[in-house]
């Protein structure tokens, strides 16, 4: 939506690969300047590294009032584990720091996914954003210091195996049968994974490098990124998401509106709650109003089509969580 010619809302970026979340926000702050839009607020809904492609939410005006809900929200990807070397940035980047000539039978990552599944504990990769003593620990690391960054606690919604690279049979009469395609016959050959894709439905800070990482480990090997995509942040797909040559069209004069998604896009599963013109103003000058007859919860507050607020309900009283300014 506009409001004073002002657009409000999302537009999901397909970030290509190479390309830094800020700098993404930059070309879309430079697009919307030279489409006519010079002074609209631009923020991201959660960062994606440089060597990662996919789902990037950008928030337009009011919307960037909501980009922390966004940087809570689960989040799947879609990333390749190439076995065999790791580095010390857990993807291509990086220099190698540990071999291994131990490929995993096909059956034994898929049977792992289910170890990964749930609440796991899990240690960031030292090449993060994370802050060490005040500095980020990528900074510190590329100085050449020993960094050691504290285990936490992700859940891992659901992992599963979609395919890899080209697969190497080997014969083997003690091996076990797990990845034979008839486990009855001892004779017949295991099926090992240069490497596999894996889709991962994530909660917030979790760093797929690591989860990567420990796949590998605990495989009885060693691996690292060589492909990440994020096919969804949020309630956003990346159907929905437009290229950076779209977003270029914006910038010589395309209609915004084309690509532009509600600001309530943002809130899928939050149901909205009509207020009347006497609610509406109470909210907005963040005063609590009671006796409202909804179930407890958090509401997406609107005067027939105008956002009013984000608001929590506690036994008939309404609060102001977020307000926006229309």
């Amino acid at each position: 939506m506009t409001d004073g010619g002002k657009p409000h809302g999302w537009l999901v970026l397909d970030k290509p690969r190479g390309l830094g979340s800020t700098q993404a926000v930059g070309a879309v702050k430079r697009n919307l300047r030279e489409g006519g839009y010079a002074k609209t607020k631009v923020g991201h809904g959660g960062t994606l590294d440089p060597l990662a492609e996919g789902v990037l939410p950008i928030a337009l005006g009011e919307a960037t009032k909501l980009s922390g809900r966004m940087l809570d929200a689960d989040k799947v990807y879609e990333f390749t584990i190439q076995f065999g070397e790791e580095t010390d940035t857990l993807d291509t980047e990086g220099e190698v720091v540990a071999r291994s000539d131990r490929r995993p039978p096909r059956a034994a990552i898929a049977a792992i996914c289910e170890h990964f599944t749930g609440e796991i504990d899990q240690v960031p990769p030292k090449y993060s954003a994370l802050k060490v003593d005040g500095k980020r620990a990528y900074d510190l690391a590329r100085a050449g210091q020993e960094v050691e960054l504290e285990t936490r606690r992700v859940t891992i919604h659901s992992l599963e195996m979609l395919g890899g690279g080209p697969a190497m049979r080997v014969d083997s009469t003690f091996a076990t049968t797990l990845g034979r395609p008839d486990p009855y016959d001892p004779q017949a050959p295991l099926e090992l994974a240069d490497s596999v894709t894996l889709i991962a439905k994530v909660s917030k800070g979790t760093y797929i490098r690591s989860l990567a990482r420990d796949i590998a480990h605990a495989l009885g090997t060693v691996g690292h990124v060589t492909y990440l995509r994020r096919t969804k942040a949020g309630p956003f797909l990346e159907e929905q998401a437009i290229s950076l040559d779209n977003l270029n069209e914006i910038g010589k004069g395309a209609p915004l509106q084309d690509h532009l998604l509600s600001l309530e896009a943002g809130l899928d599963g939050i149901p909205a709650l009509a207020l009347d013109q006497n609610s509406a103003q109470a909210a907005r000058q963040g005063r609590v109003v009671s006796d409202l007859p909804h179930p407890d919860g958090l509401y997406f507050a609107k005067l027939e089509d105008t956002p009013v607020a984000l608001v929590e309900l506690d036994g008939g009283m309404m609060k102001v969580v977020r307000g926006f300014n229309f």
